[in-house]
This record gives structure tokens, C-alpha cells and sequence, in this order.
């Protein structure tokens, strides 16, 4: 099973299971993206939706894209929203959903650990981003996954899957967004119950378009 296929047989339980990850990052990006409404805004990894709706209530027009065809249908039947486009694609491919210069905002939650090269993604978000634009990454912590943690769901019958992962360290995120053009802003790491005395269970970058 590729990531694909896992997060298409994931989509009928993705909502309902207990996910720390997936909540915890619902947090930062509502803490970390400025709440000023925008004109134009692209979602990168909008899965069931758990921020499209939020993300709905930010942008005049919000374009939602998924790899997995079944999460994006759990979001669509959720949020039928005339300012909602929905698009599935393949993030490392080149990005025709997306013109050039044409968002205010990008925002990319939970899927850079499935992805082996962050400089494609850095240097596509730079490109449809406008001058001054904002990209917001959120990930599991790499902490996390120096002791093996990595998304996995369980697939019945007792049997969990874990996805194919990557580990990035905090500096790829940086030198990523500093060879292609994205300053960063904020960093924040996230803790279990704000246990900070434990490791961090998410990052979160916002990054600004220079120029």
C-alpha cells in the first residue's frame, strides 16, 4: 500500500479516531496564520477538512488539494462552499492548479513527512505566492520522529499501518525556504497538553515571500 492508497482506506476513520497529531496541529495553524482576511488562498494537504472550513473563513477564495481522492471527498461532502475549489494532485509534480503569483496565502499541514525533497514544495509555494505572501508549514516535530513516531492508522483486524515517512530536521525547513526566496517569520514548536517539559510533538513555520 503507497501513501495513496493508505490515506484513501484512512479517509473513513481519519475523522473520528484519537489523533494528537491532527489536533495539535489544528491549533498552531489557527495560532500561527494572522487571522486579516485574504483574497486568495491555497491549502495543501486539505484531507477530511479539519482546516478547510477554518481556512474557508480567511480567504475570499480558498483552493483545497489533496493526493488522496477519498479524504477530499470527506471535505467536499462537509464544506459545499461556492469560494471552495477542490483539486487533486501531486504536490512534487509541477503545480497547474496554481498561477503564478496568484495567492496571499499558502498553507501546508501534515504531508512534508511523505515528501523525500522540500525543495520542489519550497520553490513551487515561492512561485504562486504574491510579494509579500505567506507560506505556513506544519509538521510533525522531527523529536517525534527521532523515537519512531510517523503517521499510522489502523487498517482492522488489529493491524496498523504505518505510512512511508521522511525525517526533516528544523534547518531543512529554514535552508529550504532561504534558497528559494522565503524568509522566515515565526518558528513555534507545539507540546502535548503544553507539557513543555516533554518533547515536542509539532513545528510550525510561517514563512514570507521576499520581494
Amino acid at each position: 500500500m503507497n501513501v495513496q492508497q493508505a490515506y484513501n482506506a484512512w479517509s473513513g476513520s481519519y475523522d473520528t479516531v484519537e489523533n494528537k497529531t491532527r489536533d495539535l496541529e489544528a491549533r498552531a495553524i489557527r495560532a500561527m496564520v494572522p487571522g486579516a482576511r485574504v483574497a486568495n488562498a491555497l491549502e495543501l494537504g486539505c484531507g477530511t477538512g479539519k482546516n478547510t472550513e477554518w481556512l474557508a473563513g480567511v480567504a475570499q477564495q480558498l483552493t483545497a488539494v489533496d493526493f488522496s481522492a477519498d479524504m477530499m471527498q470527506q471535505a467536499q461532502q462537509k464544506l459545499s462552499l461556492p469560494h471552495i475549489t477542490f483539486q487533486q494532485a501531486n504536490i512534487v509534480e509541477p503545480w497547474h492548479f496554481a498561477a503564478d503569483a496568484a495567492f496571499n496565502l499558502v498553507t501546508c499541514s501534515l504531508i512534508l513527512e511523505h515528501i523525500a525533497d522540500l525543495g520542489h514544495v519550497f520553490a513551487e509555494a515561492q512561485r504562486v505566492l504574491r510579494p509579500g505572501g505567506l507560506f505556513y508549514v506544519g509538521e510533525l516535530h522531527p523529536y517525534k520522529q527521532y523515537t519512531g513516531s510517523k503517521a499510522r492508522f489502523d487498517t482492522g483486524a488489529g493491524q496498523v499501518f504505518e505510512l512511508e515517512c521522511y525525517v526533516h530536521h528544523l534547518s531543512d525547513f529554514t535552508e529550504a525556504a532561504c534558497q528559494h526566496g522565503l524568509r522566515c517569520q515565526r518558528l513555534q514548536e507545539w507540546f502535548d497538553a503544553d507539557a513543555r517539559g516533554t518533547p515536542p510533538r509539532i513545528v510550525s513555520f510561517l514563512f514570507e515571500k521576499v520581494g
